[in-house]
Formats: structure tokens, sequence, C-alpha cells
């Protein structure tokens, strides 16, 4: 069903039209004035404009013209009569869809309103996609542990309501999966799916991002932009750390939720919105309310569906799937074959406390795949140094760092970590997450300082 606004003087045709249009089972808004139509687009959503070209006062050209500025993304069909069809096709030039000739019969109407409403549907999705943050390519939910399974359990009752949901969770222990699964699983899974990363702009770019602005609104805004929640129409907005949004924009986030309504930057038009929101934090968001630093509103909002992420040392005996997994993945990507992971090299991920979580665990078997000596497969003694928890001691008790110079500190990190790999450089710069290159120029560094040191 569509919300269509039909234009025409003569009560006879619209009459007919709205008719025609209802049985076809859209929502028909009837006027038989434009300026009072003009009215209309500025108050409410519709979905397609059907106007008449001829009219007193206020011609359909001028409509079209007007609709364009309130509206741009609703298509507009011109109905004419044959002495007007070149008027109606400069109007097409202007941005009108189409135009259809007067007299006409239903399905002649019905074909040109479903073409006009898939074109416009397709428009705004390609608008969607092209402005996602990142590509939503369904990833799987890897792990048969009892937790995982209630994971599961909880994204199936979530998918069949559209209520907002706050998924909770230590950093890369893997939400915003979780998050693209309730999208896929739901009935909004054919609508587009978007994410915002709250903490990775500024207060004025994120408000932008969010609600869009019209051209002028502010410097630098040389066009009409949409926001996301206005792409996100039908479909699924992630709002990503939702804990670190600026106060300021909390009061219109929270308006969204209540009302499925906001503004543009820089505009007084209400848009009317259906979209489903998901939104993940690291943060005790309870904490962030007591301390002023979050609308308490806002949090029971946001909090209708509380979901639960658990860390990866609470699913231990997920590891090996997930270690066979992303072996995998790097196999295939570096094109290297796909052997094994030494029952010594499992017995060591499983041990560990991965503050990391997921992502930590994928950067280990990536790096090691990358840099095994024997392509394929994973040892024990490989991924070992990556997996210790110990201060650093430089010529001080370990963890009494304090009054150490930082390049001392930094360079002890590195000739620690240099041995480790027997002097191989390419893990040594990998495993610090620094450059082959300026691995060697430290090095060489170090070393003249060596030598002039002795010579004098």
């Amino acid at each position: 069903m569509a919300r269509i606004l039909v234009v025409d003087d003569q009560e006879m045709m619209r009459d007919s039209l709205v008719a025609t249009l209802k049985r076809d089972g859209h929502d028909v808004t009837a006027c038989g004035d434009a300026q009072v139509a003009a009215a209309r687009l500025g108050q409410g959503k519709f979905d397609l404009l059907i106007t008449d070209l001829k009219m007193p006062r206020t011609s359909g050209i001028e409509l079209l013209a007007e609709a364009k500025k309130l509206r741009p993304d609703v298509p507009v069909v011109l109905m004419t009569a044959f002495a007007t069809v070149h008027t109606a096709v400069e109007a097409m030039k202007l941005g009108a869809y189409d135009y259809i000739q007067k007299p006409f019969d239903g399905d002649q109407i019905k074909l040109l309103v479903d073409r006009a409403l898939e074109y416009s549907r397709l428009r705004l999705e390609n608008q969607a996609y092209r402005s996602m943050t990142e590509i939503f390519a369904p990833l799987p939910l890897i792990g048969d542990s009892a937790v995982m399974q209630e994971v599961r359990h909880q994204i199936e009752l979530l998918a069949r309501s559209n209520a907002t949901v706050l998924i909770r969770g230590e950093s890369g222990c893997g939400k915003e999966i979780v998050a693209r699964a309730i999208h896929q699983a739901s009935a909004r899974r054919d609508r587009p799916m978007l994410a915002v990363n709250c903490a990775a702009l500024s207060e004025n770019l994120l408000e932008s991002e969010l609600f869009g602005h019209e051209k002028g609104a502010f410097t630098g805004a040389e066009k009409l932009r949409r926001g996301r929640f206005e792409l996100a129409d039908g479909g699924t907005l992630l709002l990503d750390e939702i804990s670190e949004i600026a106060p300021a924009l909390q009061a219109k986030l929270l308006r969204v939720l209540q009302e499925n309504s906001f503004e543009r930057v820089g505009s007084s038009l209400t848009q009317v919105v259906d979209v489903r929101v998901i939104a993940t934090t690291n943060r005790n968001l309870e904490a962030a309310v007591e301390e002023g630093k979050f609308r308490q509103d806002l949090f029971y909002r946001l909090n209708v569906v509380p979901l639960e992420i658990p860390p990866l040392r609470r699913r231990a005996e997920d590891i090996p799937m997930l270690a066979r997994h992303f072996l995998s993945q790097t196999s295939k990507r570096e094109s290297i074959p796909f052997r094994h992971i030494e029952p010594d090299a499992l017995r060591l991920l499983q041990r560990y406390h991965w503050p990391g979580n997921v992502r930590e665990l994928q950067n280990i078997i990536e790096r090691a795949g990358v840099l095994e000596i024997e392509p394929g497969v994973i040892r024990a003694e490989t991924i070992e140094p990556w997996l210790r928890s110990r201060p650093v001691a430089v010529g001080a008790a370990a963890g009494n760092l304090a009054g150490i110079p930082l390049a001392e500190i930094e360079k002890q990190v590195i000739l620690n970590t240099l041995q480790q790999f027997k002097g191989h450089r390419v893990r040594t710069a990998t495993a610090l997450g620094i450059g082959v290159r300026t691995l060697g120029m430290k090095l060489k560094r170090w070393r003249d300082e060596e030598q002039l040191a002795e010579a004098v």
C-alpha cells in the first residue's frame, strides 16, 4: 500500500481516480486545488503525487516545482489532455516521472502507478546502500556453546517484533553481527540496514548524518542531504556506541523513537519515518544516567529489549570453531592452503582470557596464518608470545615504570619482541603493529648509537 496524493480540479475525474486507486489497496488523499495540495505535501508524507496539468490559480507545472522543493524524492505523474502533451514532456525535463493522457482506463493508471512506485523504491534503496558505512553481508554466528544457543534463541524472538533493541557487551564480542542477524531474520530483511558509529563523528556531523540537512543549512552544505533515518525508512538503523552521542542530540533521537518524526538540519518540514532502531554499547549506561551523561528517558526508550552478548572467555568451547573459521577465511584471501591448527595451539587459545574478544582472536589467527613458516598450519610456538599478559620490565621491578623515559621503554619492548621471534623482523613488526621499514630504521639508529658510544 502506498500513500498517494491526487490533485484535479474536476470532481468527477478526481473521485473516479481515487476510487480506482483505493480498490488497488492504496491510501489516497484528494485535493481540488494545487495550493492546498502543496500544503498537504508539506504536512505529511506521500509516496506518489498525481496531478492534473491544467488547473486554475496554480498549474500542475507550478505544483511540480513546489513538490520538488518540499519532497524531492516523491515521483510526480502528470495527467494531461492531448493539447498539452508537449507541455507534459517539457515537465518531465523539470523532474516529473511520467505523464498519462486523458482519457485513460483503470488498468493504464494502475500500471503507471506501479512503475512509479517501483522506480522510487529502487532509487531510495540505491541511495541508502551507497551511503552505508559498511556492506552488511550476512555473517555467520559461530559457536555451539550454551550461551550462543541462547543468543540465537533471543534473535529469533526479537526478529518477530519491531521493538527497539539495546545490544550490550564488551568491545569485539560481535554486537554488530548479532544486529545484522536480527535484521536478516526480520520482516524488514528486504529493506535497507544502515549503520552509524556515534563515536566516530563530531556532534554536528553526527546530527547531519542521522537527520540530513537542507542546502545552505551551514557552511559546506552545498546540496540537500538525506540522513540515515530517512534512507533507512522501512528498514533498520544500527546506532553503534550509542553511549557516545552528545546530550543535545539525545533529545532529538528520543523524539524519533517516540514519534517517528524529525526535521532535517536547517528545515522546519517534519519527516515521518518507519525505522527500527538497534543500538549497541560496551558502556554501563545506568552509570552514565546516574552521572547525568545520558538521558534517563532515552535509556528507557532504547532498553525496551536488552540483549547481552557474552564475552569470548565465557564461551571458550567455541574458540576452536571460531579459529578454524578465521583461518579458512585467511587461507582463501591469501591463496594459501588451509591445513590445521595444532592441538597445543588450540589449548593455548582456550586458556587465554581474550580482553579483545572475538576481534582479538580473529587478529591473532590472521596474523599467524600470514606469518607461519608452514602455510595453513598454526603452531603454539608462533602464537604463544602474542598471548602473554606481562608487564614490561625496564631496569626496574616489573610493572614499576614511573620515571623511565618513553624512548627507553619503546626500545626494550622492541628488542624483547625481536628476541622472542629469534630475530625475525617481519613477525616482530607485525606483532608490534609497525612497519618493517620503521623497525629497521629504529634498529639501525640504536646500533649506530652503540657504535658511537664505544668509539668515544
